[in-house]
């Protein structure tokens, strides 16, 4: 899965970082205080652990002063991070201590999960140098993931001269993460990688194939659905006017084919309830043909964001209303 929302491009958002040069400055304030009373570097600690409440400003906060700290929001019952989970403490391994991965499970910690605005699970944020950065919500493909972790690791040395220590992977202290025989390649592994390749390049058309070829021999394909439900939309969307779009849209309310339009580039630009409350008005309005449109294009983009996330949900129930 493609990160979503947030990050809907993969790319990370250092314009939404505020006060660069003053966290900067903190940051290098911080590791002279460290040296000047001879505490130990927080770069020693495990490259992947788990945070509470208790031990956030230690562990996240004065942590990210001296490396950036990847925070994995997840929770027991959400079957994505199950996927996810495993993949970021094996990049944490794989990284060598150029960032660390912080573990926050959200039924125990809810304070952490609202104060950090968080809206679905999985998701993914960094803190450098005691400022946020959101990544990407929801499972993702390990070379889109892997993509934003070097443009987190290039931005924290560029923008607040954070570096993380370099360690030996074979030596490194991964906290709780136990070690696992090598998980065989799958039957559609090179296929989704290549599907996965052609949408990071921009071939949507390719990507697009790709992505059915594997769903023709493996229907319920998670990844596949989700990659394809992507690729559709951005090829949806690429042609289009955005202020033209919005302006028909909003001059000719009942023009379902205009707000279909209008919605995709909604969930583009980030504005997930935006796109599912205006499609789900067209279906209130709507009859035949053009209410059956709209209810599909809502589903599809339900399959862009996932199932299990909360705006998702609650656009179901709203749907339900207004269908019966």
């Amino acid at each position: 899965m493609q990160p979503r929302n947030m990050s809907m491009s993969g790319v990370v958002d250092l314009a939404a970082v505020k006060a660069a040069g003053e966290a900067k400055q903190k940051a290098e304030q911080a590791r002279a205080d460290a040296a000047r009373t001879g505490e130990a570097p927080v770069s020693g600690a495990p490259l992947v652990f788990d945070v509470d409440e208790a031990g956030f400003q230690l562990d996240v906060l004065q942590r990210s002063t001296e490396v950036p700290v990847v925070i994995d929001f997840w929770a027991e019952w959400c079957e994505p991070c199950k996927q996810l989970g495993p993949l970021l403490e094996r990049l944490a391994g794989e990284y060598a201590g150029t960032f660390v991965l912080a573990k926050i499970d959200v039924d125990a910690n809810q304070m952490l999960f609202q104060q950090f605005g968080v809206q679905g699970i999985p998701a993914v944020f960094a803190v450098v140098a005691g400022q946020p950065i959101p990544l990407f919500q929801g499972a993702a493909p390990e070379a889109q993931i892997r993509q934003v972790l070097d443009q987190l690791v290039q931005a924290a040395e560029q923008q607040f001269g954070i570096v993380g220590a370099p360690i030996d992977p074979q030596t490194a202290d991964v906290q709780d993460v136990p070690d696992e025989a090598p998980v065989p390649a799958g039957p559609y592994d090179a296929a989704l990688e290549a599907a996965n390749q052609a949408l990071d390049s921009g071939d949507l058309g390719g990507a697009v194939q790709a992505y059915k070829n594997v769903l023709s021999d493996d229907p319920a394909n998670p990844e596949a659905k989700l990659g394809l439900a992507q690729a559709e939309l951005l090829r949806r969307v690429q042609d289009l006017v955005p202020a033209e779009v919005r302006k028909e849209a909003a001059d000719n309310p009942a023009d379902v084919q205009a707000q279909i339009r209008a919605a995709d580039l909604d969930l583009v630009g980030g504005h997930v309830e935006d796109a599912f409350s205006r499609l789900v008005d067209a279906v209130k309005r709507s009859f035949g043909d053009d209410r059956e449109a709209a209810r599909v294009r809502l589903l599809e983009l339900f399959e862009v964001i996932g199932t299990d996330d909360p705006r998702v949900t609650s656009a179901r129930t709203a749907l339900a209303r207004v269908l019966f």
